[in-house]
């Protein structure tokens, strides 16, 4: 397993690879853990991290690397969905449960998004209360806000400038 930080504008996220694919992006808080030291990024590496970049500075909708997230075949299906929904848009843990035909699992949808092994590249922050407030992010709902925000922002400025 190869990993490194990367600083994005809402937090250090770990980024893991297993040689073959991208296996987590967690929220690491403000600060790396001490215990773990930095490596060589890889090339898998260092394409998520251009990726990332391009994202976050709103120029990225989608991602193109491979993932290997583990799960269970419902959290599987879950975050498959997630990766469905549009950029700068979202959707209720109802919305998603029913899209997985599920109906009555909104709450185990919130609990397959709170293990989703590959934040952002799985975008669980479009998932939103039925209130339509954010809720529920394990960077904090301040990077939840925050990304939606962005995204939101990016789409509004494509549509003014093709349209």
């Amino acid at each position: 397993m190869n990993f490194m930080y990367y600083h994005s504008p809402a937090g250090i996220l770990r980024v893991a690879e297993n040689g073959k694919a991208i296996t987590h992006i967690q929220w690491a808080g403000t600060q790396p853990a001490p215990a773990e030291t930095a490596q060589e990024p890889t090339p898998l590496l260092r394409e998520a991290a251009r990726q990332l970049s391009e994202y976050f500075a709103g120029q990225r909708r989608t991602f193109d690397l491979p993932l290997a997230p583990q799960g269970t075949a419902f959290q599987l299906r879950t975050w498959q969905a997630l990766r469905e929904i549009p950029y700068g848009q979202t959707r209720s843990y109802k919305q998603v449960a029913e899209a997985i035909g599920c109906p009555k699992g909104a709450r185990a949808v919130g609990g397959a998004n709170n293990r989703n092994p590959v934040s952002i590249l799985t975008p669980c922050h479009r998932v939103i209360g039925a209130d339509g407030r954010p809720v529920g992010y394990a960077g904090g709902l301040e990077a939840k806000k925050w990304l939606l925000a962005l995204e939101q922002s990016s789409a509004g400025d494509a549509s003014s400038r093709n349209g």
